[in-house]
């Protein structure tokens, strides 16, 4: 149970950085005891692999708090969030590696599942992010790009933390995330139903003003 939290952690942390999670997990399995990899998995803790993603994640710290730029990122990272998704939640799980000499013992040992649901959970973050983020743009004029990649960075480094040393914390942590995105996507209909209102010459009315009577 605790390292499939420790999966759902890492590959929701991958949806918001893709590199962040794989760092973590590789650099834990190098240098500490937190985390022993399988070892079809041992290439996450290789000192080649280590500089290559730690490159990545400069690039993409930078380019994701560009205006414009931030958004040609996200249409790339919708292959690569979802991938080490999938291979952070494949690399944790109990599962097993996906790596096999022979195909027919990784779908028939259902060693398949915990890198496919990796896959899907990093899918759905990084849609919910890559949705929210033009409007956040639009709204602040491009100001609050920085600001939103900085959170974002913040909360993958945090969740991935929390689910590699307390994976049971990571069922708070997605509440808060289901929540929050709650609230954006809602602020993002207001905002689309409020310009298709305006294409239409039609007048929000206020909320804060009363209905007028019913006769």
């Amino acid at each position: 149970m605790l390292e499939t939290l420790t999966g759902v952690g890492l590959a929701t942390s991958a949806g918001l950085n893709a590199y962040i999670p794989l760092l973590a997990v590789g650099l834990l399995g190098r240098f500490t005891g937190l985390i022993n990899l399988p070892g079809s998995w041992n290439w996450l803790e290789n000192g080649w692999v280590l500089g290559i993603l730690t490159v990545l994640l400069l690039i993409e710290f930078v380019a994701d708090k560009i205006p414009v730029v931030d958004h040609i990122n996200d249409v790339v990272q919708t292959v690569v969030r979802p991938t080490a998704g999938g291979l952070a939640f494949g690399a944790t799980s109990s599962s097993g590696a996906v790596t096999v000499d022979n195909p027919g013992d990784f779908f028939g040992g259902n060693q398949w599942v915990p890198v496919v649901a990796g896959i899907v959970i990093s899918l759905v973050v990084h849609g919910a992010k890559a949705a929210i983020r033009p409007v956040v743009n639009l709204s602040t004029g491009g100001a609050g790009a920085p600001v939103a990649s900085t959170v974002e960075d913040v909360a993958s480094a945090s969740l991935s933390l929390i689910a590699i040393i307390l994976p049971v914390l990571v069922i708070v942590f997605l509440i808060g995330f289901v929540w929050f995105f709650w609230v954006m996507f809602r602020k993002v209909r207001r905002r689309r139903a409020e310009k298709r209102a305006r294409r239409a010459g039609v007048r929000e009315p206020d909320p804060t003003l009363p209905l007028p009577p019913v006769r």
